[in-house]
């Protein structure tokens, strides 16, 4: 085939784009912008195959400017140079439209070339990136664009586009299609929200099914589709928003009891097979949110992600939901992480002082010291093996970092102490 079949299928209006209706739909504000006349400059952020360049070429002959392409990862100051020059000739008479793909990819020299152009009106920037603009983004740049941010297209939306592929591959083969239940399903489930992923699967997937006899249709399988699909459902980057997206999802549906929605994303995380970050924050929660409200959590924990480590994937997903799971429900308690943080930020703010003398790893007296001797109390050598003595330096003799949490173990410690230390409970 000449030109595939992603690009033949690419909408000429708004309203065959998929998805986006949040930005695109009657009176929503791009659409708005759009249909003014009058285009500011934008960026676009969203995952791939969500119609950031489709919408960008509808604006283009909207507006009836001229489009220029230009990518990020190959494009040079001299490309910018060259765009810019075609300003105010006959092929840009009503000025220019540069379209930049994955400008995260430009260095700040780079971004700041925009700058004069944009300023001025001479050209209309249009970006796009996959990652958070407000973090890849020269500011300046930023400054002067109005951000949109495109989502990932639902199966429902993708639907549709699916049915138009197999059409327009059937007028390409001169066939027809028996489709099997649930191929379309699957289609627009396993492509992850990207359209342009989903039609190159409908094409795979007519191009590799057998060749009927003359007259009869090709049968379109689900294990065919299953074959041609699979490994497509997750949006995955060890690098990029969508990996810090579902670790943070992970943690914080655990931390928050959510068995079903920590396992989902435990699932997610191994099925990109990023057994790393899987265990690794599984033992941050329980240290963290669990803690002392069960501490015998943390040794169990490590054990399920040392036999996760040792057996690999898939089977470590075993061992893992196990923890997952444990540490979902457990009682949770984060006194001993806001107890450390106390302490870092009285070290920050400079409140420490000289180590209590008693507390020294001193051997001998200095000529000037009025009162000689360590006088270090050993604290077995007295009942319930405790004994007042300060070890907090002067300065801050007096200072509270851990509060005990309000649950079964930590109140039931903090009884014990009570009893024991009385007034001098510090």
């Amino acid at each position: 085939m000449s030109q595939p079949l992603a690009d033949k299928l690419r909408p000429v209006t708004l309203d065959e784009v998929a998805g986006q209706r949040h930005l695109i739909a009657k009176n929503a504000p791009l659409r708005n912008i759009i249909e003014s006349g009058t285009v500011p400059n934008m960026i676009f952020y969203g995952p791939p195959g969500t119609g950031k360049t489709t919408v960008a070429s509808i604006i283009a002959s909207k507006t009836d400017k001229k489009l220029i392409k230009l990518n990020g990862t190959t494009a040079s100051l001299q490309d910018i140079r060259d765009a810019a020059n075609q300003v105010g000739t006959v092929a840009a008479v009503n000025g220019i439209l540069l379209y930049l793909d994955e400008i995260q990819y430009f260095n700040k020299k780079q971004q700041q070339s925009l700058l004069q152009y944009i300023e001025d009106g001479s050209i209309t920037l249009i970006a796009s990136t996959t990652e958070n603009p407000y973090f890849y983004v020269y500011s300046a740049v930023l400054s002067r664009s109005t951000v949109f941010e495109f989502k990932t297209v639902s199966p429902d939306d993708i639907l549709p586009v699916i049915d138009r592929a197999f059409s327009e591959m059937g007028k390409e083969l001169d066939c027809g299609f028996d489709i099997e239940d649930g191929v379309k399903k699957h289609i627009s489930y396993s492509c992850g929200g990207d359209v342009r992923k989903a039609v190159n699967t409908v094409e795979m997937i007519c191009l590799s099914s057998n060749v009927p006899a003359k007259g009869e249709n090709r049968k379109i399988t689900m294990k065919n589709a299953e074959l041609l699909g699979q490994k497509t459902s997750l949006r995955y980057d060890k690098d990029g928003d969508e990996h810090y997206d579902i670790v943070s999802a992970y943690q914080k549906s655990m931390r928050g009891s959510d068995a079903n929605a920590a396992l989902h994303y435990l699932a997610r995380l191994l099925d990109a097979g990023d057994l790393p970050s899987a265990c690794r924050r599984l033992m941050v929660c329980a240290c963290e949110d669990v803690g002392l409200a069960y501490p015998n959590i943390i040794p169990i924990v490590r054990s399920c992600v040392e036999t996760a480590e040792a057996v690999g994937l898939p089977e470590a997903e075993i061992p893992l939901a196990d923890a997952v799971i444990l540490v979902c429900n457990s009682p949770k308690s984060n006194s001993g992480n806001k107890a450390i943080k106390r302490a870092d930020e009285d070290i920050r703010k400079g409140n420490y002082g000289q180590i209590p003398r008693n507390l020294q790893n001193v051997h001998f007296d200095g000529e000037d010291r009025k009162i000689k001797g360590q006088h270090y109390i050993y604290p077995h050598d007295y009942p319930n093996h405790w004994v007042y003595q300060q070890y907090l330096p002067d300065e801050i003799k007096d200072a509270v970092y851990y509060i005990p949490g309000e649950n079964k173990n930590e109140q039931a410690a903090a009884e014990y102490w009570k009893k024991i230390k009385g007034d001098k409970n510090k």
